[in-house]
């Protein structure tokens, strides 16, 4: 049993990298693009703003997979922000202020930038055809 989990390993990496950045994706479309409709949507160059910027930008390479550490570590910082900045404010307990998205993203953005986009990413095509190349 555990050779068989092992040998998911990369595969599981790139499926919680495309599931966790799609997710936070949408939160910048929704910020962005006002996909799919939001009530509260933040005005141009405000700090929300700019962070629902980054997390279309930046959320969308690492979906693909590109430039995934690079990416991964601003994106894990902008939710260390997000969460102190917001969330924690209003009480200690993530589950009392509303911050346990933004502490799970924080968190698995930072083990992206350690892990990198495994197998399933544009960093690995590219990775396989310097490989080829030399």
């Amino acid at each position: 049993m555990l050779p068989v989990l092992h040998s998911l390993h990369p595969y599981l990496l790139s499926l919680l990298r495309i599931v966790s950045s799609l997710v936070l994706f949408s939160y910048g479309t929704q910020k962005i693009l006002h996909f799919p409709a939001a009530q509260n949507v933040p005005s141009a160059w405000s700090l929300p703003w700019i962070a629902g910027l980054l997390e279309l930008v930046l959320g969308f390479l690492v979906l693909i997979g590109f430039q995934t550490r690079i990416a991964s570590f601003v994106l894990s910082g902008l939710m260390a922000f997000a969460y102190f900045l917001r969330h924690a404010p209003q009480s200690f307990y993530p589950a009392q202020n509303g911050g346990v998205s933004a502490i799970l993203f924080c968190f698995i953005f930072l083990f992206l930038v350690g892990a990198g986009s495994g197998p399933f990413s544009v960093d690995a095509l590219t990775k396989r055809k310097q490989e080829l190349a030399a």
